[in-house]
């Protein structure tokens, strides 16, 4: 038998150089036998071992029959079963055969290249960071981002709450708006619990935020993250990109660092897919999206309640002191993300006004309501204290 390169010598020397069987064999210094059957061959020279039986070949219908009725069955389960009915082979000619035949049983999912439109889409989810957020009063909360991308320009946004409270969620859909810059046509979002009513319905704040806007809603496939996989690449950038070896004095500074990465590195990195920048692409998307309104949606909390004689209200456990002289009124309560805000029904009169605290079991009083609770309850006045002219200390130095 001759080897691979032979037999193409020989192959070679007949049917291109046009010799004869005799010279070639001449030439080879093979048998006339050995070069006629190189010549009849159509393919080169191989060893072929003859098929040994393999002891898993009694058992290939039993294998079928249980990956049949469960295509995740693990391999050591099967191997147990196997053993039962006298299988004496090895662990690895198994393995070999369910990795190629467990996959005729399961449900394969194919995905095509989809390309998006610009101004169509806006994909968001809800990003929590590794580390918990300082709040002030030496205390940490968990925290979340609100995180929305353009799938077209590939251009994100992102915003930090502290709840996936419906009002907070809608507080970071509108903000992330408001950074892109525009309206898209529809909102897209997994089914988070405070948006998604069932059956693909938006709760009545979500809703609400829509007509607003005038923007429609799609809610995704339960566990169908590959939908949206544009934002979900982005969060998985992020992870990766800013959340290592930052360091956050508190929520504001949280924001302002998240603010500053997406306008300087995420927006203006060169995109391997789009083989340009976000931020060149967002500026041809934002003509054709729709402007922002003069102000966005109105998504604070308000609630309604009486001054009660101890004059507090409480917030996300923190107590609120609202203004003594207001006791057993009505006031109507705004909890925004950066202030509290109350004013009586009757007269309009401002009954506090505080910064939020995210820090949690706090007092805050402000200092005049504290005076005229003094005042009202007859304790004696605050002693006067002389503030004299700066004047007077300037001529006391020497010139």
């Amino acid at each position: 038998m001759v080897g691979v390169e032979q037999w193409a010598e020989i192959r070679r020397m007949y049917f291109v150089g046009r010799l004869s069987i005799k010279e070639v064999v001449r030439r080879s210094g093979h048998s006339r036998n050995t070069i006629r059957r190189a010549l009849r061959s159509g393919e080169p020279p191989r060893y072929r071992r003859p098929v040994r039986p393999s002891k898993l070949d009694p058992f290939r219908e039993e294998i079928d029959r249980l990956l049949r009725s469960d295509a995740r069955l693990p391999g050591t389960r099967i191997r147990e079963l196997l053993e039962e009915q006298g299988y004496a082979g090895g662990k690895t000619i198994l393995d070999d055969y369910l990795r190629e035949v467990r996959p005729l049983f399961q449900r394969q999912r194919t995905f095509q290249r989809t390309s998006y439109r610009p101004g169509v889409l806006c994909q968001f989810d809800l990003w929590q960071p590794s580390r918990e957020i300082p709040v002030g009063s030496g205390q940490t909360r968990r925290g979340y981002v609100v995180v929305g991308c353009l799938p077209y320009s590939r251009a994100g946004a992102g915003t930090l709450v502290f709840s996936k409270e419906a009002p907070d969620l809608v507080y970071g859909i509108g903000d992330c708006l408001a950074k892109l810059g525009g309206l898209p046509e529809t909102l897209v979002w997994d089914r988070e619990g405070a948006l998604h009513a069932g059956a693909g319905r938006p709760t009545e704040p979500f809703a609400a935020l829509c007509g607003e806007l005038r923007v429609g809603w799609r809610f995704l496939e339960p566990h169908d993250p590959q939908s949206k996989g544009v934002v979900e690449r982005l969060q998985g950038y992020m992870e990766t990109s800013f959340e290592p070896g930052r360091s956050f004095a508190n929520e504001l500074d949280f924001q302002e660092q998240l603010d500053r990465w997406f306008d300087g590195r995420a927006n203006l990195r060169f995109h391997r897919t789009l083989r340009c920048r976000p931020a060149d692409r967002l500026a041809e998307e934002l003509t054709v999206m729709r402007p922002l309104p003069e102000r966005l949606p109105d998504v604070d909390r308000r609630l309604v309640t009486r001054v009660p004689p101890d004059p507090y209200v409480r917030v996300d456990s923190n107590d609120y002191s609202l203004d003594p002289r207001l006791v057993g009124r009505r006031v109507e309560l705004r909890v925004s993300q950066r202030e509290i805000v109350a004013v009586a029904l009757d007269s309009d009169e401002l009954a506090c006004r505080h910064v939020r605290s995210f820090a949690r079991h706090r007092t805050i009083t402000a200092l005049e309501h504290a005076r005229a609770l003094r005042e009202l309850r007859g304790a004696p006045p605050e002693p006067e204290v002389e503030l004299r002219p700066l004047a007077r200390y300037d001529a006391l130095i020497p010139a």
